[in-house]
């Protein structure tokens, strides 16, 4: 599942940088009104990511794949615990309850969730979060922005963004320096996920922010309408 979503990832990103090394750059972004602001901000993760992120994630995939595999499995099983919540509240009932099974079963039968027996069980995984919750419900995304250390968002995934850590199980974590180890764990296990796919938008060598933004922006307006990653900048 995570290897397909990752392939899938790379190549959209693909694709849309092939569109991105034909056409003219844009000027003026309907979604992005302070894209000047916004660019300062994605050159400060980059460079963060660059010095700090990049060389860790890096170091972790010495690790054996068996590892990494079992500690991916280990965060996205405390993930599904707010995803249970963002389906209940969007009216999916069934993929809910789908969720907290899943949360029960890989933390029971998968050893606290470094084992995946949910999904082999029928139990398939989603991802929903806060933003896409106040989507559904009716929220327009607002302006585009570029969050310090977070990355791409717009003004509901920002506000979205608060519920999600809210409602983050680490945050039960104690004492206070294993919230901090855990939370860096998994900030790094999902860096090193999408190694590759920062390779194929470094070897571009175009305008990154621009890609990224579009990407980010299609990729969010499908998950909110359930219909899959879409390329379109249509909105």
């Amino acid at each position: 599942m995570k290897r397909s979503i990752r392939f899938a990832a790379a190549a959209t990103l693909a694709v849309a940088l092939a569109g991105c090394a034909s056409a003219p750059q844009q000027t003026a972004h309907p979604r992005d009104p302070i894209e000047g602001f916004n660019r300062g901000v994605h050159a400060f993760n980059k460079g963060l990511d660059k010095v700090v992120l990049t060389p860790v994630a890096k170091g972790y995939n010495v690790l054996p794949p068996v590892v990494r595999k079992s500690v991916g499995n280990f965060f996205a099983n405390l993930g599904d615990v707010m995803i249970g919540i963002n389906n209940l509240l969007q009216g999916k009932g069934a993929a809910g309850v789908s969720d907290f099974m899943r949360f029960a079963f890989n933390s029971t039968f998968g050893m606290l969730g470094f084992v995946d027996v949910a999904t082999p069980a029928g139990l398939e995984k989603h991802n929903e979060d806060f933003g896409q919750t106040f989507g559904k419900w009716g929220v327009g995304s607002g302006a585009y922005v570029v969050l310090p250390f977070f990355g791409p968002s717009t003004v509901r995934d920002a506000v979205g963004l608060a519920g999600d850590l809210y409602t983050d199980p680490i945050r039960l974590a104690s004492p206070e320096a294993a919230r901090w180890q855990l939370g860096g764990g998994r900030v790094v296990s999902r860096r090193s996920e999408f190694l590759d796919v920062q390779d194929i938008v470094d070897a571009a060598g175009k305008d990154e922010y621009a890609v990224v933004r579009d990407f980010y922006l299609n990729r969010r307006d499908a998950q909110v309408s359930d219909s899959g990653v879409s390329l379109s900048n249509e909105e």
